[in-house]
């Protein structure tokens, strides 16, 4: 944990150097230091944890009321627009401070990439000598990363808009919170079982290609917010042979790739809008934030996954889904 210390330095001083850039440019709505650290404290504990780093952002964004359709408007009054008028959007599409909100929980994952980073360097650092060809255990996990990935790329860019539409809501968040319990309650007595024997657990670079093929599919099914994909990822991992600890390190690598992949598109699609909305400087403080928080989340996922399996948090799902329904229902 003493490399915490440096961090929280370096990301204090560059978000003091982007304040002037806001001060310049005056963010048009205004999304409070403490809300954006709140946002980055649950991008970074929760992005690791398998209860949905994303259901509880839309969570959040709703309850600190950062989750407002109304078209914004600038200091000239006129409307601002994500989506001019044009042939191609005839009736345009407002810019809203929700679709900044949504675009903000996408883009502070930097920070929880930049943590898992630090903590998996070693493995990462294989993956280079294999790929100049002196660690051969070291390509084949870049290998197993790789077919993890891809089904996850090519159904999330057929399906972002659709889902961006359809379901980042409450009801979609209850329904996979629920669903996600049940498969965690499971797949934890199944591996308790497999346990009881002893079986030898492989490494994540002894994965076969279809095994890691079958991750990746496994990984889309977070496309549904309040899926979490690091609880599809690591009971598809478990199912595929390895165990807890080795199960949440492969999950955590394939992570890397996809939440950076899902990062750069939301923020070539939208970021520039979010800026404008929220600012540089709340931006940078989420992604700080959910950095330092993404290190002690991991350290604490791998040592908890270990010691007591996924059961604690599949019913930390399902009361949460109680909470949500009378929640949501209610008002």
């Amino acid at each position: 944990m003493n490399k915490v210390f440096p961090l929280v330095l370096f990301c204090s001083i560059v978000v003091a150097n982007c304040c002037t850039a806001d001060v310049q440019q005056e963010p048009v709505a205004k999304l409070r230091r403490t809300d954006a650290m709140i946002l980055g404290v649950i991008e970074g504990v929760t992005e690791f944890l398998p209860i949905s780093s994303t259901g509880h952002l839309i969570i959040a964004n709703h309850v600190l009321g950062i989750d407002s359709e109304n078209p914004l408007v600038g200091k000239n009054g006129e409307p601002l627009w994500y989506k001019k008028k044009s042939t191609k959007h005839p009736e345009g599409e407002p810019l809203t401070v929700k679709l900044a909100a949504d675009t903000y929980a996408v883009i502070i994952q930097v920070g929880a990439i930049a943590a898992v980073l630090l903590i998996y360097w070693k493995q990462l650092l294989s993956i280079v000598w294999g790929l100049l060809g002196r660690n051969a255990n070291g390509l084949r996990l870049f290998r197993n990363i790789m077919f993890a990935f891809v089904p996850v790329v090519i159904l999330g860019l057929l399906l972002h808009d659709w889902v961006d539409q359809h379901l980042f809501s409450e009801q979609a968040v209850i329904s996979s919170l629920v669903v996600g319990s049940a498969l965690m309650i499971w797949a934890d007595r199944r591996q308790c079982a497999i346990a009881a024997y002893a079986v030898t657990s492989r490494e994540p670079y002894e994965l076969s290609a279809s095994k890691s093929a079958a991750i990746g599919f496994s990984q889309c099914l977070a496309l549904w917010p309040g899926t979490s994909r690091s609880m599809v990822t690591i009971v598809a991992a478990e199912l595929a042979g390895l165990d807890a600890k080795k199960a949440a390190e492969f999950s955590f690598l394939v992570g890397l790739p996809t939440l950076a992949g899902a990062s750069l598109y939301k923020f070539i699609k939208s970021g520039t809008a979010m800026i404008e909305v929220f600012g540089w400087t709340n931006t940078l403080i989420g992604i700080a934030v959910a950095l330092v928080t993404g290190l002690v989340a991991v350290k604490f996922m791998v040592s908890y996954l270990t010691r007591y399996g996924l059961a604690p948090f599949a019913w930390y799902r399902a009361v949460l889904a109680i909470i949500l329904v009378f929640f949501t229902y209610l008002n």
